[in-house]
């Protein structure tokens, strides 16, 4: 099975950072603003999906969440524009 680490970016420009192992699916109950949707994504009118990385496991992605999470805001970004690649920051596959 695979899961994904995956940034959101909202109408307000703030960053999500989430994991899943149904990515579509994920996006879907953001979008529609379901019980399964996370709380903050919620508030926002809109959010647009703006980096994804895929993994084998849940645990490597929940330790890429979290280690995201600790990140700076320029960090963040850096790695949304492709500035730094994950394999520089002990990630994997970006998609």
């Amino acid at each position: 099975m695979e899961y994904f680490l995956y940034i959101l970016r909202t109408s307000s420009d703030t960053l999500y950072i989430g994991q899943t192992n149904n990515l579509e699916k994920r996006l879907k109950e953001h979008q529609s603003k379901s019980n399964k949707s996370a709380k903050y994504i919620r508030y926002f009118n809109s959010f647009n999906l703006v980096y994804s990385e895929k993994y084998s496991t849940r645990k490597e992605a929940m330790q890429r969440e979290w280690q995201l999470k600790k990140w700076s805001r320029e960090k963040k970004e850096l790695l949304i524009h492709g500035t730094i690649v994950p394999s520089q920051v002990e990630g994997k596959n970006k998609s």
